[in-house]
């Protein structure tokens, strides 16, 4: 089951936050892009964003992968913003309402409408583990906002525990989505929790008769996993690992929680490093860019691939 639509390298951007935060100055309580959605500035900020997306993908023929501003729009971290699951709910429906419209003005194909769903607890330094089936009723309500609009997929983003992966998919699969699941992972190219890559997608597939429709990895940069990929090459689990969604910087979790500057990288040498990745492994779907990253990454990288693909 695919929801790309044909062969071509989808662009898939998560870097908005940090866009927003660093580079043009607006505060995000709690890392959350979703309260824009409350006023025609925010939504006018959000559907330029789209629209710049697409943009971009249709210079360069490729796809595009629209990620909704709805990554800590669940339960527990709407409260620590002030946000009840009413307009939790409203703003979730309301994201994806704004990427449809977006889409059909921009009149151009494929473009994927991606509901992104981030972890319950700190993305970074999990402390809290649930069960898979306290995730899937955890995740159950986000997914059911979403389930009766327009979205394509379902993705969860930054899961740093197989646990947590199974809820959700186990909760898209209730409602009849399609879903994917994004681990990240650490500098020595483990989750978080110091489960390996390889043996997390495998349980999570194991748990849910391979329902998620491929796997990737976000919000690390390549050195930190790339011998991980080449190591495991050969092994059946990664014919399941579809995208990377990295991050600008080869600061560790930890220390990108105490920076004060946004540390951007090297644009060109992030998209040679994706391609060069891209092309060592055909199954990649989905190359783009996470914390750190901004419209330069992804010219750059839609550049790069346009001419080596």
């Amino acid at each position: 089951m695919s929801v790309l639509g044909d062969d071509r390298i989808h662009l898939a951007w998560t870097g908005m936050e940090t866009d927003l935060m660093f580079n043009r100055g607006i505060a995000l309580p709690g890392f959350a892009a979703h309260p824009l959605l409350d006023t025609e500035e925010g939504r006018a900020l959000l559907a330029a964003y789209f629209s710049e997306q697409i943009a971009v993908a249709a210079e360069h023929g490729l796809g595009v992968v629209l990620e909704a501003p709805t990554w800590v729009a669940n339960r527990d971290r709407g409260a620590m913003i002030g946000a009840d699951p009413q307009t939790l709910g409203r703003r979730n429906r309301e994201a994806i309402e704004l990427m449809a419209r977006v889409r059909d003005a921009q009149g151009y194909a494929p473009v994927v409408l991606s509901a992104n769903i981030g972890p319950r607890a700190d993305a970074y330094t999990p402390t809290e583990r649930m069960t898979a089936d306290e995730a899937q009723a955890y995740h159950d309500e986000q997914v059911g906002w979403l389930a009766g609009t327009e979205v394509d997929i379902i993705s969860g983003y930054t899961i740093t525990y197989p646990e947590e992966a199974i809820g959700i998919v186990r909760a898209a699969r209730a409602h009849g989505l399609p879903v994917v699941i994004a681990f990240t992972v650490e500098t020595d190219g483990r989750l978080p929790v110091g489960t390996p890559l390889g043996r997390a997608i495998e349980a999570v597939d194991g748990a849910t008769d391979c329902h998620a429709i491929h796997y990737m990895i976000n919000c690390a940069h390549p050195d930190h996993f790339a011998l991980v990929l080449a190591e495991a090459a050969d092994e059946d689990w990664m014919t399941r690992l579809r995208g990377i969604v990295a991050n600008a910087s080869r600061c560790s979790h930890a220390e990108l929680d105490e920076a004060d500057e946004l540390d951007d990288g090297d644009p060109e040498e992030l998209a040679q490093q994706l391609t060069d990745l891209g092309r060592a492994y055909p199954r990649i779907a989905v190359l783009g860019g996470c914390c750190g990253t901004d419209m330069r990454h992804m010219r750059t990288l839609a550049r790069e691939l346009n001419e080596q693909f």
